[in-house]
């Protein structure tokens, strides 16, 4: 009997982030490719008494089925913190938990996604939610982006020339890949197109809490008047990926929308997890927590960008990241990056090649660099490995 997969597996390739993945796995290799958090951050020894107190405390509820939305007591500590550090108006019906942000992703899709459909985006993209949208067969339209974020002007020729345009895809934090952030003016210049259009926002936030320089900026969501910006979440940046916990917030008949499909997916996040979330945040200082992630964080991108500076070649073009865990390089229009890679490799050093995050390919002599993963010592070794391999390749072309 043959077997006949659905047509929407033609447009999955995850490649990338599997070789990705694989990467991280070799000790030998000093890995700049994957978006990891630092594993040494995690608290471990805390999460021991937190889990053990939720299961004295509750542990029947913690371990039956849950309400799909989330946990109540998560959910308003979500809302206020949002509203707290991004300047939201939200409360706990305007948030559904999720299992992961990568799952809101997702979730969106399938909500608002019809075969031929476009979706906007910013240029060039998160690879994750690239692959996410694409299952769904839209269109992926790619709007000119600067150093401050979409460029307004080129936004509305798109909106006033296309009739199906179901969401905007944004990640004006740190963005990943370039660690871009949008400029507060850029945000309230972005906000009045879609305001005219009426265009959902998908603002995708797993960063904007890491900030190593200045203030955090007020949020699309912040700016939202219509109920048009769904607002992505997570704490795998800011407490441990592992827990795979996230959030959708929006207008509550949105939130309801995503009940419904999340129900039919898999019932609801894990209630254990949600519940030492919260237990954290009631024995421990979060806060704390995310700020010693910041210095460690801010130390390891310091160490990178210093040793860029000394030891690439001047044609080699890179990003200032206030926060975040990326900088992105830009290499002469000439060279590809994935050619670059395979010179790299050979001297135990990963990037990821930035045509991944194009969704409609080229671009392909811009690769990303992590730095939240790698001490500093192995930052700066794999750096100047790296500046090596440039300048020969640049040598030789």
């Amino acid at each position: 009997m043959a077997v006949v997969f659905a047509r929407r597996m033609d447009n999955l390739d995850d490649s990338d982030t599997r070789e990705i993945l694989k990467l991280t796995e070799r000790p030998e290799v000093i890995s700049f490719a994957g978006g990891l958090p630092a594993p040494e951050l995690f608290p471990v020894e805390e999460l021991k008494k937190v889990s053990e107190a939720v299961l004295e405390e509750g542990g029947i509820q913690a371990l039956q089925y849950s309400t799909t939305q989330g946990y109540l007591p998560l959910r308003q500590k979500i809302a206020e913190r949002m509203n707290s550090k991004f300047y939201t108006k939200v409360n706990h019906e305007n948030i559904i938990i999720t299992s992961g942000s990568q799952q809101g992703l997702d979730f969106t899709a399938k909500l608002f996604l019809n075969e031929g459909d476009i979706v906007l985006c910013e240029s060039p993209t998160y690879l994750g939610a690239i692959s996410a949208f694409k299952a769904y067969r839209p269109d992926l339209i790619e709007v000119p982006t600067d150093a401050y974020g979409i460029i307004p002007e080129e936004l509305e020729k798109i909106l006033s020339s296309k009739n199906n345009v179901k969401f905007i895809y944004v990640i004006p934090d740190f963005q990943n890949p370039t660690g871009k952030t949008w400029s507060v003016e850029r945000r309230r210049k972005f906000m009045e197109i879609v305001n005219k259009y009426e265009i959902p926002v998908l603002e995708d936030n797993p960063y904007g809490e890491l900030r190593y320089d200045g203030q955090i900026p007020p949020s699309i969501k912040s700016m939202d008047e219509k109920g048009l910006v769904i607002f992505l979440g997570t704490f795998s940046k800011i407490f441990c990926p592992g827990l795979r916990i996230g959030w959708v917030a929006a207008q509550k008949e949105l939130i309801d929308k995503y009940a419904t499909v999340k129900s039919c997916s898999d019932v609801h996040t894990s209630n254990m997890g949600q519940r030492e979330i919260v237990k954290f945040m009631e024995m421990y200082d979060i806060e704390e927590n995310i700020e010693r992630i910041k210095f460690l964080y801010r130390a390891r991108r310091d160490s990178m960008i210093k040793t860029m500076e000394e030891e690439f070649p001047k044609e080699a073009k890179f990003t200032y990241p206030e926060g975040g865990l990326f900088t992105w390089v830009e290499l002469p229009q000439n060279i590809n990056a994935r050619d670059v890679l395979i010179k790299s490799l050979e001297n135990n050093v990963a990037f990821v090649p930035g045509g991944a995050f194009y969704p409609n390919g080229g671009n392909e002599n811009s690769f990303r660099l992590n730095f939240s993963n790698m001490s500093e010592d192995r930052i700066t070794k794999g750096i100047k490995r790296l500046g090596r391999v440039l300048k020969e390749y640049l040598c030789n072309i």
